[in-house]
């Protein structure tokens, strides 16, 4: 039994050096290894199993992948006195884990570093241009959509940018970038995230906005309705030129047939003119004479003749 539990306790013992001695590495950690604060050896940056000296050495891990800043919003007036609120947000990594180790440490302090870098640094260059640098990056005009996609207003802005937004982040990241290497750190990329007016003045740009947005939508309904108005002329225009043609063939039309019945009369009262004086008289007597009429004639009137006759 004492064997067994001589057995045992070596076991024990034997795992417990080993589990002090080895160190697994990850694809995203690098390890600074130390001996009572001192750095011993180069940073450990390859992944696998490791083995340091057991009790005496410390593996010290810091990450090897992309890390995240992300900035305070702050008001920051920018050149021509607009008063905005800007968010921006970095990506950064440990490339020298040794400079980083004997600076700032750790995360925590480091993220403190690059707010005292990088803030100062978006201030410079907000304060240093005008608002419309750091909103727009080419000078193409802007495009309003109403509706449909081919219902759209292009507006010149009058303002050319010389150097737009993307110079602008640029231009954080050249001037952060040597004043974080002395901690081992790289910048990989800083952009803004958000820029917003500030609460004082926010309601009076959406009310500009609004108002902007109801001109381009009664520039269209005006548009619209003197189209309508052109289309309602041309109906009108159209109708009259179909009415008169209309009226022209029907008088056209009318012409001929009295022709024709002229014609037909002037054959046919021409055959017996007796008769034909005979039934104009008729119609004569028709259109003279009616029951308020009163006319006093000479037996021996012309007008008479066929009465007479027919008395006689």
């Amino acid at each position: 039994m004492k064997i067994k539990g001589s057995i045992i306790a070596l076991i024990f013992v034997v795992g417990f050096v080993v589990y002090h001695t080895a160190y697994i590495v990850d694809e995203t950690e690098q390890v600074v290894v130390t001996q009572f604060g001192r750095i011993i050896g180069q940073p450990v940056t390859t992944p696998g199993l490791k083995f340091k000296a057991p009790f005496l050495q410390k593996a010290n891990y810091f990450n090897k992948n992309l890390l995240t800043w992300d900035g305070d919003p702050g008001q920051i007036p920018t050149l021509d006195k607009k008063l905005i609120s800007v968010d921006t947000f970095a990506r950064w990594k440990i490339v020298d884990p040794v400079k980083f180790f004997q600076t700032v440490n750790n995360r925590f302090n480091a993220v403190g570093k690059l707010n005292d870098i990088i803030d100062p640094a978006v201030r410079d260059f907000i304060t240093s241009n005008l608002l419309i640098e750091a909103v727009r990056k080419s000078n193409r005009d802007l495009v309003y959509v109403l509706g449909r996609e081919e219902d759209q207003e292009r507006e010149k802005t009058g303002i050319k940018i010389t150097v737009g937004r993307e110079k602008l982040t640029s231009g954080i990241l050249q001037q952060s970038q040597p004043k974080v290497s002395p901690f081992g750190i790289e910048i990989v990329d800083v952009k803004i995230k958000r820029i917003n007016y500030v609460e004082e003045v926010r309601k009076s740009v959406y009310d500009r906005m609004i108002a902007e947005r109801r001109r381009i939508a009664e520039k269209f309904r005006s548009e619209g309705k003197g189209e309508a108005q052109k289309i309602l002329g041309e109906m009108e225009r159209d109708l009259k030129q179909i009415q008169s043609d209309a009226y022209r063939v029907s008088q056209e039309l009318k012409g001929k047939a009295d022709a024709e019945a002229t014609e037909l009369y002037a054959r046919a009262y021409g055959l017996d003119p007796e008769f034909y004086s005979f039934t104009r008289t008729l119609e004569i007597y028709t259109e003279a004479l009616d029951d308020k009429s009163s006319l006093v004639l000479s037996t021996d009137s012309e007008f008479l003749k066929y009465l007479k006759g027919y008395t006689e």
